[in-house]
């Protein structure tokens, strides 16, 4: 069952599986594809997401949350079942193509030994945007996001990790994404940070119509950003509710249930 409104989704994924250990055979004229055991990071997963939903992804290690991010920007393809962003089937969009309207912001991403200045001026280059628009746009961001001055002559090797996860995200804002997918954007950064951050989303997927899905463990913070949640566990989406019909009391339990139940059987 695919939950959401069908008509105009602007993101819509029909029965997704994903198994890292699928292997392919030739078989007569056909190919087939062969499981190794049981391994499924996701399973049949199935939704529809409008133009800009705010959705936080939430589920214990191991749930399938980050492996649906990678789905969703073609860093993987799906094992079975289709996604489609609009009307177009996401195999189907070149990658290049895609990644410039679907970005997403990995927990720890590079900056690719630019300075922080050119790391957040090269996607507007890319896109050919003129000298003054560009350094119109970055300026701005720069401000919004309160980078300070002497950040910007700072390389990978300069910043700690809070700062490089910031500067990142301020990168992928400044493109103006069409949907925006963050894994664990708050992780490095402490309270404040974290709900300045969340505000900043919250008036860009507003602003811009922006669709944003945000993977975050921290669900006082998911709570703040999104109206709508996707509960994973094993591979499976549990539940996919708007906020205010979640109880986020039970889900607390049950990921704190599942994460203890991941420890000890990990020893």
């Amino acid at each position: 069952m695919i939950t959401g409104t069908m008509q105009g989704a602007e993101i819509r994924v029909e029965q997704v599986s994903f198994n890292p250990r699928l292997v392919s055979f030739k078989k007569g004229r056909g190919t087939t594809n062969l499981a190794l055991g049981t391994n499924y990071l996701l399973r049949d997963v199935s939704f529809a997401i409008s133009r800009g939903d705010r959705v936080a992804i939430v589920g214990s290690s191991g749930a399938g949350k980050t492996t649906l991010l990678r789905l969703l920007n073609r860093l993987i393809e799906p094992t079975k079942g289709a996604i489609y962003l609009g009307n177009q089937l996401l195999g189907q969009i070149p990658v290049i193509q895609l990644r410039q309207q679907v970005v997403l912001v990995l927990q720890e991403s590079k900056l690719l030994g630019m300075t922080v200045q050119q790391t957040l001026e090269y996607p507007l280059v890319l896109r050919r945007l003129g000298k003054s628009a560009i350094q119109q746009r970055v300026g701005e961001w720069i401000e919004r996001l309160h980078i300070p001055s002497d950040w910007l002559e700072r390389t990978e090797l300069q910043l700690s990790l809070g700062q490089r996860q910031w500067v990142a995200i301020a990168r992928a804002l400044i493109i103006q994404p069409r949907v925006l997918l963050l894994d664990e954007p708050t992780s490095a950064l402490d309270m404040g940070k974290g709900e300045f951050l969340i505000k900043t989303l919250v008036e860009f997927a507003q602003n811009y119509g922006a669709t944003v899905l945000m993977v975050n463990h921290q669900l006082d913070l998911a709570e703040q950003f999104c109206h709508r949640v996707f509960h994973l566990h094993q591979g499976l989406l549990m539940e996919d509710l708007p906020k205010e019909q979640m109880n986020w009391e039970n889900l607390r339990k049950s990921l704190l249930q599942a994460e203890t139940q991941r420890v000890e059987e990990w020893g």
